[in-house]
């Protein structure tokens, strides 16, 4: 079917993410550092992605592409139920090519639209390193090493306890030998994003 759709040139694109967050779909995400149009058919057309490009590398197009499926779409949104760190299984066809969230516990509490912005199309993987008493890099080594991870987007507070599971994913990433995209989102206890 002939239907508008968004194009993103890879040449204009800074990787700064926003049309990923901006995309109420999903149909955008990034790939090596790069915005990507992930699922034409979860593209609605409708262009949220383009007013957060402050590099106008996305632009609509007029093209053969599958037609929106919403249902598809919905269905999406949540790819699981959040699963504490510590209980989280090492291998798990989950997380073969997939985009991880590690949610520090207290970060969907404190910003009121987490699971649309953060959750949406990520493996979730969440934990507290202050009340669980643990050093995750360990358990996390042997997650990005026995999966292929696309990328982490890891959300914190901004309290010191929280900089202990940001160190533990970046000594993860680095003893996996992996290179693996890592965006980090810290939010205020006020409950806004900061980073």
């Amino acid at each position: 079917m002939i239907r508008q759709i968004i194009k993103i040139n890879e040449e204009l694109c800074n990787g700064c993410g926003a049309c990923a967050t901006a995309c109420h779909e999903g149909a955008i995400g990034m790939v090596n550092g790069k915005a990507r149009l992930l699922r034409e058919d979860y593209c609605d057309g409708l262009g949220d992605c383009l007013p957060a490009c402050p590099t106008g590398a996305i632009t609509f197009e007029k093209r053969e592409a599958p037609a929106y499926d919403e249902v598809a779409v919905e269905r999406s949104k949540t790819k699981n139920w959040p699963l504490q760190l510590k209980l989280s299984p090492v291998k798990s066809p989950s997380f073969d090519n997939a985009d991880l969230l590690i949610a520090a516990d207290c970060t969907a509490y404190a910003y009121s639209n987490f699971h649309q912005e953060f959750m949406r199309g990520r493996m979730t993987l969440i934990g507290c390193p202050k009340l669980d008493s643990v050093d995750y890099s360990e358990k996390l080594t042997q997650i990005f090493m026995a999966n292929e991870i696309r990328s982490i987007t890891l959300t914190r507070m901004q309290v010191p306890c929280c900089g202990g599971l940001e160190n533990a994913v970046k000594r993860a990433i680095e003893a996996s030998g992996k290179d693996i995209a890592l965006r980090v989102v810290t939010i205020a206890t006020r409950g806004e994003i900061l980073a």
